[in-house]
């Protein structure tokens, strides 16, 4: 069963940090780009981050660059999200995807499998 599964989210003060997994299972991540995406309540989901399967190059949207890093781990079939410096605005649902191919226009990528979604709350 092709599963994506993500964790390490939860409940923060501004400042802190958090580092989001992605696990992969029935199949093989290391073929595929990981994205991240986030959904604040009321708004649209917005894509993160991209790092792509074939040669680790990444994508990071503005607002989190300096802040967030995406990277994998292809002998763990997983993904992360290393998010320092958080900021009340980061609350959101965060979603990793698995994506044929990453792009600098990150709300543009398509997610060929998903996660079911992680929350992050950044409040004092």
């Amino acid at each position: 069963q092709v599963q994506l599964v993500e964790s390490g989210g939860g409940l923060v003060q501004p400042g802190r940090s958090l580092t989001l997994s992605c696990a992969a299972s029935g199949f093989t991540l290391n073929y595929y780009g990981i994205v991240w995406f986030r959904q604040a309540p009321g708004k649209e989901r917005e894509g993160v981050s991209c790092i792509s399967g074939n040669d680790g190059s990444t994508y990071t949207e503005d607002s989190v660059k300096g802040r967030f890093t995406i990277s994998r781990d292809n002998a763990k079939n997983t993904g992360y999200l290393q998010m320092n410096s958080l900021k009340p605005e980061d609350t959101g649902v965060y979603y990793c995807a698995a994506t044929w191919r990453c792009s600098a226009n990150l709300n543009s990528i398509v997610g060929d499998y998903w996660g079911q979604g992680t929350q992050v709350t950044v409040s004092s």
